[in-house]
């Protein structure tokens, strides 16, 4: 890979599933460019194919057509071992459900992956415990997932996911058990890490406190990607909406965009409650004076 190559590249990626012998189309016609040491968060509706682009990225599922090329290599001309081989030692992977060994202690773990790739016992105990502490579990190192609440067992999946020094960290909405002290260290940490060590940081998630560390944004809408420069955000509920799909409303000159009537009419609605009030309020000092 030449020093300004991107890392991980998606060229004319397409995903087609079969659900009841019916062709479900996932993604149609993905380019995009992801460089090295970025932090990258992967937004939009719910079935858009957020995860879809994930798993290509990460070996997980091969796409119908197009190329997924990891430091200038197509991944896919891999066979199943070479690609097993590509994610214990390339990516990091971040489940929405965990996929922690039940039987395994916290610490043993995010040790696994550290197993696999053979290193010595002493080396692992010492990585897997400085993770557990940066994620803020090193008293809970000796339970297993079953005596941990979900927020915890989320946290000790990043850490599984760090363990093996990966390049690229892939993670499916990482803070959605985490409350937001938690979840914003956590992010602070990947984004520390994509910037000091030059991994590649991709997550897939709806927390807004995400968007505003990373340094950048890719909307995925009916499998496509579509530019951030068509996306407004709605004041009331915090959805990304299109411009010329959005409902619109002027306000002291300002245009602001919502997803639905029911938004716009709260937003309009709060503002000339509150402009009646200060009405009031002036209407009552005036009187007074």
């Amino acid at each position: 890979m030449k020093t300004n190559d991107p890392q991980i590249r998606l060229q004319a990626v397409g995903k087609t599933y079969h659900s009841n012998g019916l062709p479900v189309r996932a993604l149609t016609g993905i380019d995009v460019a992801i460089a090295q040491g970025s932090f990258t968060v992967l937004a939009g509706p719910s079935g858009s194919g957020k995860s879809t682009v994930l798993h290509l990225i990460g070996a997980l599922d091969r796409p119908t057509e197009g190329r997924v090329l990891i430091e200038g290599d197509d991944l896919y001309r891999r066979d199943r071992k070479e690609l097993a081989d590509f994610r214990l030692r390339k990516i990091g992977f971040v489940f929405q459900a965990y996929n922690l060994i039940p039987v395994l202690t916290a610490r043993e773990n995010v040790e696994y992956p550290l197993l696999l790739q053979r290193l010595p016992a002493g080396e692992r105990a010492e990585r897997s415990e400085d993770l557990l502490r940066k994620v803020g579990l090193a008293d809970q190192a000796r339970k297993r997932p079953g005596e941990m609440s979900g927020g915890q067992q989320q946290r000790v999946a990043v850490a599984r996911a760090l363990a093996a020094r990966p390049s690229i960290i892939l993670a499916d909405e990482p803070t959605a058990n985490l409350d937001s002290k938690i979840g914003r260290e956590i992010m602070r940490l990947l984004q520390r890490i994509a910037r000091e060590q030059r991994r590649s940081v991709v997550i897939v998630s709806h927390d807004q406190r995400i968007k505003e560390i990373a340094d950048r944004v890719l909307w995925l809408e009916d499998g496509q990607f579509k530019a951030l420069l068509e996306m407004a955000t709605d004041p009331v509920c915090g959805m990304a909406v299109e411009h010329d799909r959005a409902i619109t409303a002027e306000w002291e000159g300002q245009t602001f965009y919502f997803c639905a009537q029911g938004c716009r009419d709260e937003f309009v609605g709060a503002r000339e409650r509150a402009e009646a009030a200060l009405h009031e309020l002036a209407d009552n000092q005036g009187g007074m004076s």
